[in-house]
């Protein structure tokens, strides 16, 4: 038997508000920095993580049937986010790391609503 902590949607969206607010501010502290080249990857996966944070929100508040996919996707968002964000030593992408991780933990953990 696997031990599966079960997450509320509320607790999800919450997780899914942090991590989108965190990744948003790590896409603008990036472009105002002068390596935007060195920081391309990271740019991109900040913005699809932040956007399918948003869609997770979304399909979790309608009570979509596609809930779990959806979390599943954002997770992997998540982890692809973090996995890149710890390549580079600034503090907004140090707390993008925690952040996402912490969010792809609690979106793993989302059943669908009865």
């Amino acid at each position: 038997m696997t031990n599966l902590t079960v997450t509320t949607y509320k607790e999800c969206i919450d997780a899914c508000i942090r991590c989108m607010n965190v990744c948003n501010v790590s896409y603008v502290s990036s472009l105002k920095g002068l390596e935007i080249f060195e920081l391309r990857e990271c740019l991109r996966l900040d913005r699809e993580c932040a956007d399918l944070c948003g869609v997770a929100i979304q399909a979790m508040t309608r009570n979509s049937p596609f809930v779990a996919e959806i979390c599943e996707l954002c997770a992997k968002a998540c982890d692809a986010c973090a996995e890149e964000c710890m390549k580079h030593p600034h503090e907004h992408c140090q707390e993008c790391v925690r952040v996402c991780q912490e969010c792809a933990r609690i979106c793993r953990g989302v059943r669908v609503a009865a």
